[in-house]
């Protein structure tokens, strides 16, 4: 009997597994087709990813161009030194003109080549590509893809942003069609093309890797398109393209420990470069609009000191005198929160805003004042008239790395400062004297070189008289007060 169920139970098992088996084989042939289905597709999604990468590189690369540069410089004696000043030939066959002077050795001049790329964007001729390929180039050929060469001449240059403007004197060139970088988002494929090394119409992929790079510290007027699409030395000036086959940038620069390509590229946004080619064109020069004001981005003390919940908006630290800004109302303590009805977040966007409103617009400027919100309407002028007014910051100042203003009534009470005198920090440098030394926004400076400083002029004066030698400020923070000494020769 024991026996009986045993084989029974066996035979069960044996039953269910076979069962089990035939479900799991049923499967696998049922989903197989489906398996080499997707395996298919996607593989026809690759083929097709790269006919769409073919098609843009047959389609842009006539529009796209390979620029050589010749500059003159003067070096050196034309034919080395002459053997006459040599000690040992003196000595033993005399001065060879005792009653005449030496004549002094020739400069001889040298032709330096450079390389970059560019990209035709008008039938008649027209080209953008980087400041610095042809700005300070003597000769600029200019060769197509199929073969024809051309002297360029420049339009305009523009050093600020590093875009240029030459232009070839032919007609019906073929164009590259420019799109729009304002609609660029992260992980978008985009194409490099242009002349590294001298290789002529040289295609890399690679996708969007960030946008709004600013502080990069290759132009003054910063917001780069980071992308990972292969850039190397000669691809300056040609285009980033879209897969609509649109140019949405000028590729600018690289970063890199060997000064080859290491996966990080810069392209100046086409609508920045837009601009500036519209001006350059009508006007020769780039306008900038000047506001007036030094302003900072906030950092989370900052924040917390103006009762925000968040880091957005652009501190408003200075104001100067007889500007737009101190006419339009603005004021020491506004935090710029709105441009025209648009967001502002951080100080290098907001900057570059203002720097493409041409003098004579009117715009407006809401700030949070007070926990409030204020708009002011202000009238932008011309950026260059302005600066010229502008004080130099003394340069001892500069090695500090630090910027302060004057404390008001508002900044005393934000920072628990009531009843103190002296300037407020609002900006340290990154790897400065003054970080060194443990200073960070919202400390108060009362006295330098044991002079006490009532004001930002105070301030600036006692620093300059103090040249290079080190210095003594008595800081006050939350922690109470406490002298530093500052070696601003290090």
């Amino acid at each position: 009997m024991f026996h009986t169920r045993t084989y029974q139970n066996y035979g069960q098992s044996l039953k269910q597994l076979l069962v089990s088996l035939w479900v799991f084989f049923t499967l696998v042939m049922v989903s197989m087709p489906t398996v080499l289905q997707a395996q298919e597709e996607g593989l026809e999604n690759l083929k097709q990813t790269g006919k769409a990468f073919a098609t843009i590189a047959r389609e842009a690369s006539p529009a796209v161009v390979f620029i050589k540069v010749e500059k003159t410089v003067q070096s050196g004696p034309a034919i080395g030194p002459s053997p006459f000043s040599d000690e040992f030939f003196r000595r033993f066959f005399g001065e060879p003109f005792p009653n005449r002077p030496m004549p002094s050795p020739r400069q001889r001049e040298r032709q330096v080549r450079g390389q970059g790329s560019g990209f035709i964007i008008s039938p008649d001729g027209y080209i953008l590509t980087n400041n610095h390929v042809v700005g300070e180039a003597d000769r600029i050929q200019v060769k197509l893809l199929d073969g024809r060469e051309f002297t360029a001449k420049v339009i305009g240059t523009d050093p600020p942003t590093d875009v240029a403007v030459i232009k070839i004197d032919a007609a019906n060139l073929p164009v590259l069609a420019i799109g729009d970088s304002d609609t660029l988002e992260v992980g978008e494929w985009v194409l490099a093309l242009g002349n590294p090394f001298g290789l002529s119409h040289t295609l890399t992929a690679g996708i969007v890797s960030a946008l709004g790079r600013t502080s990069v510290g290759i132009t003054d007027y910063e917001d780069f398109i980071q992308t990972d699409a292969a850039i190397n030395p000669g691809n300056s000036g040609g285009p980033l393209i879209n897969l609509e086959g649109k140019a949405i940038g000028i590729n600018t620069a690289i970063y890199s420990g060997s000064g080859g390509y290491m996966g990080i590229g810069f392209a100046i946004p086409v609508n920045m470069a837009k601009n500036i080619y519209a001006q350059l064109v009508e006007h020769g020069e780039v306008t900038r609009g000047y506001l007036g004001v030094t302003i900072q981005d906030l950092t989370t003390e900052l924040a917390k000191s103006f009762g925000l919940n968040d880091t957005n908006g652009v501190l408003i630290s200075q104001v100067m005198p007889d500007t737009p800004a101190e006419k339009a109302g603005l004021k020491q303590g506004d935090i710029v929160v709105k441009f025209n009805g648009e967001p502002v977040e951080s100080v290098a966007p907001f900057r570059n805003r203002v720097a493409l409103v041409g003098p004579g617009t009117r715009v407006n400027i809401t700030v949070l004042r007070d926990g409030k919100q204020k708009t002011f309407t202000v009238t932008i002028e011309r950026l260059a008239s302005a600066q010229q007014a502008e004080p130099a910051r003394p340069e001892s100042l500069e090695k500090l790395g630090l910027t302060v203003t004057n404390l008001t009534n508002e900044l005393a009470e934000r920072f628990g400062y009531q009843d103190e005198s002296g300037v407020l920090v609002t900006e340290v440098q990154q790897g400065s004297a003054a970080a060194a030394a443990g200073i960070r926004p919202g400390v108060l400076i009362q006295e330098v070189n044991r002079k006490q400083i009532k004001d930002v002029k105070e301030f600036e004066q006692a620093i300059e008289k103090g040249g290079d030698k080190p210095i003594l400020l008595l800081v006050k923070d939350e922690r109470g007060s406490r002298y530093i000494a500052l070696d601003i020769q290090n």
